[in-house]
């Protein structure tokens, strides 16, 4: 018989899963921190249309080699907490997905290091080995990160009234309202404001007592 899943719990990634925005990483090989930190912040707190910020910074990285994937992968930095957050909730039988207004090419590794269930992300363009300073598909905005918690929901078998969305910025605000619970993880005044609580030292694994789990 297979055990229904308890919880889906779904994390925004930059400044939340881990420490890093992993767009400044990447522009910080191009040169182009200083321009790219302000358009992220903004972004964060609402004042900027996500999808055209994010163009504007991963212009940017014109043409940066692709191997600067692996590069800024090694200075990522996964949130104190997670690997106790994760393994709490897999032995409670929950799922966790991470969707990401970042990239592909650096979450999958992270997300299978973790051990993550699900996880989704934007894609940079690459041709000839470099990158062409623009995101191919649809860009994960903030609906798209609704929609994937919705669709792993729907996968998974959780109803919404039992799915955790844990974000920090403007655009984890849709993702937030359709989830059973949100949780503002050191997050802007705006998310703060919105969420059902908050919690503001930088330890994942304090989700789990408030899920009314333990590790």
């Amino acid at each position: 018989m297979t055990t229904a899943t308890r919880f889906l719990v779904v994390l925004d990634v930059d400044s939340t899963l881990i420490q890093d925005e992993v767009i400044e990483l990447l522009a910080d090989a191009a040169g182009s921190r200083e321009l790219v930190a302000d358009v992220t912040e903004r972004a964060m707190l609402g004042e900027l249309d996500f999808s055209e910020s994010l163009r504007a910074r991963v212009e940017t990285l014109q043409g940066l080699p692709e191997s600067v994937f692996a590069d800024v992968g090694r200075l990522i930095r996964p949130t104190d907490g997670v690997t106790e957050l994760i393994a709490g909730l897999h032995s409670h039988g929950c799922r966790v997905a991470a969707v990401s207004g970042g990239f592909h090419e650096l979450l999958d590794p992270l997300a299978a290091r973790l051990h993550l269930d699900h996880w989704r992300a934007n894609r940079l363009e690459v041709v000839g080995g470099l990158l062409t300073g623009r995101v191919t598909g649809a860009v994960i905005d903030a609906e798209a990160k609704a929609s994937a918690l919705r669709e792993w929901a729907t996968l998974e078998g959780v109803p919404l009234t039992r799915t955790v969305a844990i974000g920090d910025g403007a655009n984890d605000l849709r993702m937030m309202a359709v989830a059973g619970l949100s949780i503002a993880f050191n997050a802007k005044p705006r998310v703060r404001a919105a969420a059902d609580l908050a919690i503001d030292s930088c330890d994942l694994s304090q989700v789990l007592p408030v899920l009314g789990l333990r590790g």
